[in-house]
């Protein structure tokens, strides 16, 4: 399988940062990070520095995982971004903010992104009324999106609202937590998007 099915953990020991990929653990004592901020493996301690390359790639994996994309998804949207106007490093940051998956986990309506896609997937969210399966799905402003009436009562969904004050909500987004919805106001801006990544090293790393 292209995708990876292994620790979330490991991941973000991985790019010794929280990438928050397993919900709730992630703010708790428990957190891998928090315990072992250094890569797994049995040189995890002892590594050097690195490259501007190696830079370059530990920042793209760190945002393609982040996102939980494979990669040939993830090149993609570099490409959309680079042919559309503006700074590409910030196109491109909207791109993957618009998808359907990663705005159902900012509206909080799951712990993790990978929770939001096996939501859209199992057909629990309905945007601008419809039913949308696809978590590549992507949002314009006034799009709406709505969990399904019979999927209110999961308790996946009305914890993560619960836990949703923990993590805030974006300015570009608007939630009504009583009527199980939220809207996808504007695209946002890069001061908005306040994402501990450097996405001009992915743009490098792609225009070599």
């Amino acid at each position: 399988m292209a995708r990876y099915t292994g620790f979330n953990c490991r991941i973000c020991r991985r790019e010794t940062m929280k990438l928050y990929l397993k919900g709730d653990r992630c703010y708790s004592d428990k957190c891998a990070v928090e315990r072992r901020n250094y890569p797994p493996g049995q040189h995890g301690q002892s590594r050097g520095k690195f490259s501007n390359y190696g830079l370059q790639l530990r920042e793209k994996q760190k945002i393609r995982r982040m996102y939980g994309l494979i990669e040939k998804q993830f090149k993609n949207y570099f490409k959309i971004a680079d042919r559309q106007k503006g700074v590409t490093g910030t196109n491109f940051l909207v791109l993957l903010e618009r998808r359907l998956d990663n705005t159902v986990y900012r509206m909080g309506f799951s712990s993790s992104r990978d929770q939001a896609r096996q939501l859209v997937r199992h057909n629990h969210l309905l945007v601008n009324g419809r039913q949308v399966n696809i978590p590549s799905y992507l949002l314009r402003p006034g799009d709406t999106v709505s969990v399904v009436e019979s999927s209110r009562q999961l308790v996946v969904i009305n914890d993560a609202l619960e836990a949703m004050p923990r993590r805030g909500l974006p300015p570009w987004l608007e939630l009504d937590k009583a009527a199980y919805q939220g809207v996808f106001k504007v695209f946002p801006t890069r001061e908005e998007m306040n994402l501990p990544v450097q996405e001009h090293l992915v743009v490098e790393f792609y225009s070599k």
